[in-house]
């Protein structure tokens, strides 16, 4: 049950959606045992983002969360940030130095009005 947000200052028209779903259903296959199949994504296009007290210039965050029962390896949260960030620089032109990316994962997810 992985999902991904895309919060950008930037506008997110339906033509980056699809580019970055895509991209994002593959990166999600970084974390062991997830895929595209169950993958939710959500964006949220002209936010305020302050960075570094500045709203200047375009800024992202992308926020990737993951049913797990046991630790994620950091070496696949590592793999999934290298593979996120340059498909939203690129789709959405933001500078790879102003985009976040923040990694969970917990133990307790709902779905079809049940919690794992």
């Amino acid at each position: 049950m992985p999902v991904i947000k895309t919060h950008a200052t930037t506008p997110i028209p339906e033509t980056a959606q699809h580019a970055l779903k895509a991209a994002f259903g593959q990166a999600i296959e970084n974390i062991p045992g997830k895929s595209e199949q169950w993958l939710m994504c959500l964006f949220d296009e002209n936010a305020p983002i302050y960075f570094g007290g500045d709203d200047s210039e375009a800024s992202a965050l992308i926020e990737v969360g993951v049913f797990a029962r046991g630790e994620v390896p950091a070496s696949a949260w590592e793999a999934l940030t290298a593979a996120v960030t340059p498909a939203v620089a690129e789709t959405l032109g933001i500078d790879p130095a102003r985009i976040y990316v923040s990694c969970s994962s917990t133990p307790n997810f709902g779905w079809n009005g049940t919690t794992f």
